[in-house]
């Protein structure tokens, strides 16, 4: 029960104000923001990939992954994060209205997932696709 207890911690529910916080990089490390949702089925085909980036570049990069799950649904999500064992911080977006707040991330963005935010304190990327490992690493690379 403790390590339930431990992996459930790590989903904060977070309003967009003070996500965008975390993207405001003054540091040496690159964060990769994973936008998805227990119900995205690619998302959590891509879950994966993301689990393994950040277990073996942790030195260099922070993986967040940022559910856009209802509020309502967070035991879903701090659930799915047991049951997949994702070590890395897990954001639950309270926002329900996406038009509020998904330009400030990308103004391309449409709102499809799975969609991903990588940055530096130099660089800024967003990608509205699914990655596979290798693609993941290619584009990390690209900040290094």
């Amino acid at each position: 029960m403790a390590t339930s207890n431990i992996h459930a911690q790590k989903v904060r529910e977070m309003r967009f104000d003070e996500f965008e916080q975390l993207t405001k990089i003054n540091d040496s490390k690159t964060y990769v923001f994973n936008f998805w949702a227990t119900w995205c089925k690619p998302c959590i085909a891509e879950l994966p990939n993301f689990i393994k980036v950040a277990d073996e570049y942790q030195q260099n990069i922070e993986v967040i992954f940022v559910s856009l799950d209802f509020v309502r649904d967070k035991q879903k999500v701090e659930q799915f994060v047991i049951e997949n064992r994702i070590n890395s911080r897990v954001v639950l977006l309270n926002e329900p209205d996406y038009d509020s707040w998904i330009n400030r991330v990308n103004p391309v963005w449409s709102g499809a997932l799975p969609a991903t935010l990588i940055l530096n304190k130099n660089k800024r990327e967003f990608y509205e696709q699914s990655f596979d490992y290798q693609q993941l690493v290619d584009e990390i690379r690209h900040f290094f």
